[in-house]
């Protein structure tokens, strides 16, 4: 949704800086993802007063001015149009100023006189195709004043993010009611110059067919909810006048004649579609909203060719369709410079079946972005009043009859009761009921307090089909009343019963682990070309390039590591926890969770000890992460070299990761790049309890063992904690012999064991007891006797 301040500023009756602007939009849920100045190659023009005007003594042609242009000096400006007089203000650029173009202007000598700065046509200024005379300004501005200021020109054009719940922002009033509630202050719609101070209002009919100015309006059932007509006689298609054309221009839209812009003005105002017939070119005087019939064809503006289906909605005459309902006109009625009599629709349309005719035809349009989001259906007579008055007052006429409105089903907007303390309960704070009125009333609600009940009935606008339930106008009521308005302190609350899905618990660990080892994480779209023989297609896809769902994560990232070159960025260290998808028959595709790193450059930041060159990271960098890597995410994997790099297998031989060096598009200047990718096993696995540092001293005693060749470390390892009993701390195999020194078919071995107790230091007493105990256990169990030489 392109958007323009000055159009907003005409809503508040108020002066609005862009950046401010901006800033209240985002934090109201509309964004703005560019600001896009208009007209700014005109700042250097200022406003100038000619004081004089002479003929030039060698040229005929030429006239040579006196110009005050704000500053103590008069300057002399050569000119050839003879519309300047003196007395009379015009755009002047100064010397050393620049034209829309870029053309710089420079003091120069024309047939003998010095010209210091130049006097502006439109066609110079961008404004217009008149190159012959200079334009004229009627200000009051005094010399020097900016010349977009002097004529309101200087406007701000706003790339909106909308979302697509808000259809209601999708027109300039939607955007200025949420600011009139922000800064507090009331807004209405602007003026339209000449337009009629009165219309008739029309009557809504609860009947199928309606007739005005000669014309008959008839809906088909389940084609239409509403449809609304007026007639205009006389009308005189041409060009715009400025004013028009100015709002039209400041959010990208081209003129095309003062009836079609007519008709684009109240869509970019309200949000709300709107189409016009040429009269003369309906068979019939009558139009149906109607379900097409099997082989219609439709030629649309666009002047192609449409084969229509019997799901479609058509706006059809006597002949057949004359439009596609809620996406575009038909090439047959449309408005031409001959046209002197016009019917102008205005229409609710479903949006499931808006969006299903659209994607049918391959069409997308402005009146089908708005319809698919769903308009008011209460306001399409008030949209279509506001149509019908800037039609006369920019192409004339005059109205047929009282406005026809066909609403066969007529409808009250729903209403939703909102509990004060279920408020309370969710945004954490008592919100007095008339601070709750407040935000409503602002949005356009209609709130009726229940005070004996401790609720309100709120009467939801039709603007915004996008509150359906209680939680809905809570939200609302956040967002006007200010997210930053509520505390920030931490509550009491209630922990929840549920335990984490164990890959959750999984996941976050190893991501935690992931961010240690000093990588950044990526979250891309799962989408992509294709990267393996069975990818998984895409049945619409975004783009030809996301035509298919990963089937690894490893190349997304190897894309991200181009990316970073490209911005000229070497060191790079980039992670993704996501999912990866394989071909599954005629089924779903399956899902995989996957672990991916790419690093290249630096093997660690920037250093004075390093002298400035930092070591970059290798292959063996590569094997210590993956081998961390794999650790966490499938435990039961060994780690194996493979070629140039390495590969995870599970006990049964399945691979479930691989890492490696990648080929990457890189600039000579970076340095390798290396991957890795593995699987992640959600089966949940004990943590290691947290045991804390010991305060009292240990007593460690080497035992020198002989014993049979046949028994292992590990059995005698187990007799000796099982005898060692709560003061044994830990056992470690230090040392083993075999040799001349024992006997045949036996070996000795050393292990170290360690004593402690916790609360105490222990005596020696206590451990030559335990010992004692080991060695005897020991040679009665397993024949171990201790080593004596």
């Amino acid at each position: 949704m392109k958007a323009s301040r000055r159009w907003l500023e005409a809503f508040l009756r108020r002066p609005l800086e862009v950046s401010d602007l901006a800033e209240k939009l985002a934090l109201l849920g509309a964004p703005a993802d560019a600001i896009e100045p208009i007209h700014a190659d005109l700042r250097e023009i200022v406003v100038a007063l000619v004081e004089a005007v002479r003929p030039h003594p060698d040229a005929d042609r030429l006239r040579v001015c006196t110009v005050d242009d704000g500053t103590p000096h008069r300057r002399n400006v050569v000119c050839g149009a003879s519309n300047v007089e003196a007395g009379r203000k015009y755009p002047f650029v100064r010397v050393g100023s620049a034209l829309p173009g870029g053309l710089k202007i420079e003091k120069r000598k024309i047939r003998g006189e010095t010209s210091e700065g130049m006097l502006c046509s439109p066609r110079e200024l961008g404004l217009g195709s008149d190159h012959d005379g200079i334009m004229t300004l009627t200000t009051d501005a005094a010399p020097g004043t900016p010349f977009l200021s002097a004529i309101a020109l200087d406007d701000d054009r706003l790339e909106l993010d909308i979302s697509p719940v808000r259809s209601d922002l999708l027109g300039h009033k939607g955007l200025a009611r949420e600011l009139a509630a922000a800064y507090q202050t009331t807004f209405r719609l602007p003026e339209i110059p000449g337009a009629p101070e009165v219309l008739p209002s029309s009557r809504p009919a609860a009947q199928p067919s309606v007739a005005t100015g000669g014309v008959t309006i008839t809906i088909e059932p389940s084609a239409c909810r509403r449809f609304t007509g007026a007639v205009l006689r006389g009308v005189s298609v041409g060009p715009s006048p400025d004013w028009l054309r100015a709002r039209l221009e400041s959010v990208g839209q081209r003129s095309i004649n003062n009836v079609v812009d007519a008709t684009n003005y109240v869509m970019l105002e309200l949000g709300q579609p709107q189409h016009a017939y040429d009269l003369a070119k309906l068979a019939g005087a009558a139009i149906t909203a109607r379900p097409a019939r099997a082989g219609e064809r439709l030629t649309t503006l666009d002047g192609v060719v449409r084969p229509l289906s019997t799901d479609m909605t058509v706006i059809a005459d006597a002949r057949g369709p004359v439009g596609i309902a809620g996406v575009m006109g038909g090439e047959g009625s449309e408005v031409s410079s001959g046209t002197t009599d016009i019917l102008l629709e205005c229409a609710w349309f479903a949006p499931k079946e808006v969006r299903r005719a659209r994607k049918a035809v391959g069409l997308f349009t402005e009146a089908s972005q708005r319809f698919e989001r769903g308009t008011d259906l209460w306001a399409v007579p008030d949209a279509l009043r506001r149509g019908v008055a800037v039609l006369l007052a920019v192409a004339g006429g005059r109205l047929d009859g009282e406005p026809a409105d066909c609403w066969p089903e007529p409808a009250h907007p729903p209403r939703i009761f909102l509990r004060t303390a279920r408020v309370a309960q969710v945004l954490g704070v008592e919100l007095p009921v008339h601070v709750l009125e407040q935000c409503l009333v602002a949005i356009g609600c209609t709130v009726v307090a229940k005070p004996a009940e401790n609720r309100l009935g709120v009467e939801v606008p039709g603007w915004r089909p996008d509150l359906r339930e209680e939680i809905d106008l809570i939200e609302e009521v956040a967002r006007l009343y200010g997210y930053a308005s509520f505390p920030d302190q931490l509550r009491p609350f209630r922990t929840g019963g549920q335990v984490d899905a164990p890959i959750e618990i999984a996941l976050a660990r190893l991501r935690q682990h992931l961010a240690a080892e000093g990588l950044y994480e990526a979250i891309l779209v799962p989408l992509g070309p294709r990267d393996a023989p069975d990818a998984v297609p895409v049945l619409n896809p975004l783009s030809a390039d996301h035509g298919f769902l990963r089937s690894r994560l490893l190349a997304g990232l190897v894309r991200q590591a181009e990316a970073n070159w490209a911005a000229q960025v070497r060191d790079i260290r980039l992670f993704e926890v996501g999912t990866a998808f394989s071909a599954n028959g005629t089924g779903p595709p399956g899902e995989r969770t996957h672990a991916a790193v790419v690093v290249t450059g630096a093997r660690s930041p920037l250093h004075w000890t390093d002298g400035g060159h930092p070591q970059d990271s290798d292959l063996w960098d590569l094997k210590g992460l993956f081998e961390r890597t794999v650790s966490l995410a499938i435990p039961e994997a060994s780690v194996q070299v493979d070629g140039a790099g390495w590969i995870a297998r599970l006990p049964d031989g399945r691979e479930v990761g691989r890492a490696g060096p990648q080929s990457a598009d890189a600039p000579p200047w970076a340095a390798p790049l290396y991957g890795l990718e593995v699987e992640v096993d959600p089966v949940p696995r004990p943590v290691r309890p947290f045991r804390p540092l010991p305060v009292t001293p240990a007593v460690i005693r080497d035992l020198a063992l002989v014993l049979p060749a046949a028994v292992a470390i590990g059995t005698v390892a187990g007799v000796v904690r099982d005898t060692g009993g709560g003061l044994l701390e830990s056992i470690d195999m230090i040392d083993e012999y075999r040799g001349e020194q024992v006997p045949p078919g036996r070996r000795g071995a050393t292990l170290r064991l360690v004593f402690r107790k916790r609360d105490r230091t222990l005596r020696d007493t206590e451990v030559d007891a335990v010992i004692q105990r080991i060695v005897t256990q020991l040679g009665q169990s397993l024949d171990v006797t201790l080593r004596t030489a």
